[in-house]
């Protein structure tokens, strides 16, 4: 008779489980295997603290996603690793969440600081009280919105947010050392990366980016929804600078289903990822943002179905657009899927035919990151395209590998 393994067991073997996957630091790995998630998930399945997925803490009523919950194992152990923190550091997290990520701080910057916001009272005293309960009373809690940091305990070597993050508030450059660490799952033209950025003086300069998906702080408004048709099955998100029509877009749709289909561009393995392709395409082209496909759209056959339903990268320029599409054809081995564009309305052809481009040219080098470069929106620059936000602005520029 096989005995229920202990959380100790658990908890390593989720870890070897994750390091399997991705290499990280001795000390993050020390940590993660140290710091007991059970504890900051009371009422929990033993079994279930310990798989490697998010788990809500506080529902959003009315809202498709939580207000809070603790963010995934892998997802935590990558952010970590970007931010690099040493023993001595100072660190300041946005979002305390159920407080394990600050116990994973507190083990790494073990002769430093850390310190953690939340915007929510509930959220907050969870934090607090189960980082009591664990040993970590010396990590700083506070209730507060994320936005505005803590400068009562600043300057920090390293800030990590553990939430969906659209601008970078001028608090956390105010708050950031010269040459200090900001990771921060940053939000631009419908996708989300965690971004690992090293501040320069007046510039942040990104040395690593990685997919990733967390609930959006509260606060920033800056990303736009439109339904596309009238059950609100078909939704594009864009950012509030870009050009484009949700009406006329929605008037568009209702003709039928794409008017135009390109599937002639790079192939892919089932296994290997595409998002690049989205990556790529935000460094220089600003129609870029997200088809959002839901499954009843997809059983009434509204479109053809794009290469990610509920996030495929789209270009949209006024009432026409242009998405992501793949297809299986042939029987090749290692690549039997096609990456292709469906596109509507008036500029179908010129959409279309710019994202085959874009496709084209993230097939030539597939593993190409482009580096980024955020300053302060009043910072003085001569580039030619840059996205632009209220308290920030985003340079994108290709090369780097």
């Amino acid at each position: 008779m096989s005995q229920t393994p202990t959380a100790d067991q658990l908890r390593n073997r989720l870890v070897d489980a994750i390091l399997a996957e991705r290499r990280v630091p001795a000390t993050v790995e020390r940590a993660m295997r140290t710091v007991p998630r059970d504890a900051f998930l009371p009422g929990l399945e033993l079994e279930n603290a310990y798989t490697d997925q998010a788990v809500t803490i506080k529902d959003n009523p009315g809202k498709p996603l939580p207000l809070s919950c603790a963010s995934v194992p892998s997802v935590v152990a990558v952010m970590l690793e970007q931010l690099d923190a040493r023993a001595a550091d100072d660190v300041l997290e946005i979002r305390a969440g159920t407080g394990y990520t600050a116990a994973f701080l507190a083990e790494i910057a073990n002769h430093g600081s850390v310190t953690t916001v939340d915007i929510d009272p509930d959220v907050a005293l969870h934090a607090r009280t189960r980082l009591n309960a664990t040993g970590y009373e010396h990590v700083t809690v506070i209730e507060r919105d994320g936005l505005l940091g803590a400068p009562e305990n600043a300057p920090y070597d390293g800030i990590i947010a553990a939430v969906g993050v659209w601008d970078i508030p001028a608090a956390w450059w105010d708050q950031l050392k010269d040459g200090g660490r900001l990771v921060l799952p940053l939000r631009w033209r419908g996708q989300t990366r965690s971004v690992a950025l090293t501040r320069r003086g007046d510039q942040l300069v990104s040395d690593g980016m990685e997919l990733c998906g967390f609930v959006p702080v509260i606060g920033q408004n800056g990303e736009k929804t439109s339904p596309l048709n009238t059950d609100d099955t078909l939704r594009v998100h864009y950012d509030e600078d870009q050009n484009v029509d949700p009406n006329g877009l929605a008037a568009t749709r209702q003709t039928g289903k794409s008017a135009l289909e390109v599937p002639f561009a790079q192939r892919v393995g089932g296994e290997e990822p595409f998002d690049g392709v989205w990556l790529r395409a935000t460094a220089g082209d600003d129609r870029v943002c997200r088809l959002e496909v839901t499954p009843r759209a997809l059983e009434q056959e509204l479109l053809r179905m794009p290469a990610v339903p509920v996030r495929s990268p789209a270009l949209v320029e006024g009432n026409s657009l242009a998405y992501l599409t793949i297809t299986r054809e042939g029987a090749e081995a290692e690549r039997p899927f096609r990456l292709g564009a469906a596109a509507c309305g008036p500029r179908a052809e010129e959409l279309a035919r710019d994202l085959v481009a874009q496709i084209d040219a993230w097939g030539s080098d597939r593993l190409a990151v482009p580096r980024m470069t955020v300053t302060p929106a009043d910072y003085a620059s001569t580039a030619n395209h840059a996205i632009s936000k209220p308290e920030s602005r985003i340079l994108m520029r290709h090369g780097q590998s």
